[in-house]
């Protein structure tokens, strides 16, 4: 196949070109013949990184030509805003918000309380949709919106296709706010099963996770596409820390700096890193924590008991400022706790790919983050509570500056291959155009679409050595 493809003269870099121009043209065509509703509790203004994610994901796909709309809530969790507009444009992205605000953000009772309201809004707001021919992209926040999809598609024959951040009730077994055994787990798991059967795809964010829908539900295995997140390497970019603003405004240039960033909640690791911060309280090393969570509090007051002069905690930081908060350290770290491998997916990895960073993960021994780090050779991952391995390994990067940065680097060039925002769009797009089908294998349309989508990165002549490569 390769010899035959080999022989055949290349065509002309202006021939490729007009190509990627028609194609581009048709793609766009072919896309307007439908519409994608996205539904989703967590939208910005809110700093709630899954609402973000959707916001780039949503604006990359109007870019391929896709009329895309959002049905959010109202920020419960932004920076000095207490609500956002009802309604908002940006050429063919169309935001809706809801009406009820949410309450009691910090309580679990109070977020099932605001997912259920939100729900109720979200159908009334489907309602309004029924008919038009609008596929449906439903996401797990909250876990049980879902459903929504499945009632549409029984009532009026909408496809939809679900994205689970989070797979729940799970999540919630696993940390044990519910028994197994519980009839509204057991319910949960039943209806799951019905929604992803009735599903025009499911969406995971890893291999593991994959895995555990799998197992719950055999016969949908051809329906799960794994499609990472992703970072923007254009917006998120490699900085000095002695030319970071935020790094010198908040004492982190001259000393290794270890940071966590983002959520620190039930389903994350800290014990192993508060740990390894104690074995190395009297060397030239410091951890920052950025963000908050369940363990934040739990954090503090280890900090305060232990005496550690090495830990400080910096809140949430708006928008804007993460590509030099992100830069502002020498190593990262991710966690995932005990048990939850597969049920959840760290979405800040993929910042700290972009920010040029080495990563050091805590995580079970079946953990996709260790293929992944590994493949992209760019960090290391420790199982759940090997703090002293994590602080070798902080220690040995410490001393060996320049294997940091050639991590970093490392890194980064492998985001640029696998997870930017283009690349990423361009797998929801193929997806969304299958369920547009109506099939599970690509139709004719679908497949015009897919080469077209294709075609677009063609810019150059391609090379006999890189084809073989």
């Amino acid at each position: 196949m390769l010899e035959k493809d080999l022989s055949k003269p290349a065509p002309t870099k202006l021939k490729i070109v007009k190509q990627k121009n028609d194609n581009r043209k048709n793609r766009s065509e072919i896309h307007s013949y439908f519409k994608l509703s996205i539904f989703t509790q967590f939208y910005p203004p809110d700093y709630a990184a899954t609402g973000q994610l959707i916001e780039e994901l949503a604006i990359q796909l109007g870019k391929l030509g896709i009329n895309v709309k959002v049905f959010t809530g109202q920020p419960g969790y932004a920076f000095k805003k207490d609500s956002a507009p009802l309604k908002e444009r940006l050429d063919k992205l169309i935001i809706r918000r809801s009406r009820t605000a949410r309450l009691w953000n910090s309580r679990i009772r109070g977020k099932a309380i605001n997912g259920i309201l939100f729900c109720v809004r979200s159908g009334l707001h489907l309602l309004k949709a029924a008919g038009r021919g609008d596929i449906l992209l439903i996401t797990t926040a909250p876990p049980f919106l879902q459903v929504l999809g499945y009632l549409a598609n029984r009532c009026f024959g909408t496809p939809y296709i679900c994205l689970i951040y989070d797979l729940y009730p799970d999540v919630a077994v696993e940390l044990k706010v519910v028994s197994a055994k519980n009839w509204l787990v057991q319910s949960w798991n039943w209806l799951n099963k019905k929604i992803w059967r009735q599903s025009q795809g499911i969406v995971v964010l890893s291999s593991t996770m994959q895995e555990r829908v799998q197992a719950k539900c055999p016969e949908v295995r051809d329906k799960i596409s794994v499609i990472h997140n992703w970072a923007n390497p254009n917006w998120i970019v490699p900085l000095a820390k002695e030319d970071n603003w935020f790094a010198q405004k908040h004492g982190l240039v001259d000393k290794f700096t270890v940071m966590y960033s983002g959520n620190m909640g039930r389903c994350h690791e800290m014990d192993t890193i508060m740990s390894a911060a104690k074995q190395l309280q009297h060397e030239d090393i410091q951890f920052v924590f950025i963000g908050g969570g369940a363990k934040q509090q739990i954090c503090v007051k280890q900090v305060s008991e232990l005496n550690l002069p090495n830990c400080r905690f910096l809140p949430y930081q708006e928008k804007h400022v993460l590509p030099h908060s992100l830069t502002a350290c020498d190593l990262a770290l991710v966690s995932i706790s005990a048990g939850m491998e597969g049920l959840v997916a760290p979405s800040k990895l993929y910042g700290i790919l972009a920010a040029g960073r080495p990563v050091a993960a805590i995580c079970e021994p079946h953990s996709y983050l260790k293929s992944l780090l590994s493949e992209a050779n760019c960090g290391v991952t420790f199982n759940n509570g090997d703090s002293i391995g994590l602080a070798k390994f902080i220690r040995h990067l410490a001393q060996n500056r320049e294997l940091a940065t050639n991590m970093g680097t490392a890194g980064r060039q492998y985001l640029e291959s696998n997870f930017t925002p283009e690349i990423i769009a361009l797998e929801y797009s193929k997806l969304l155009c299958n369920a547009a089908s109506g099939q599970k294998q690509p139709s004719n349309t679908a497949k015009e679409v897919n080469s077209a989508i294709d075609l677009t990165y063609i810019t150059e002549i391609p090379k006999k050595e890189d084809i073989e490569r």
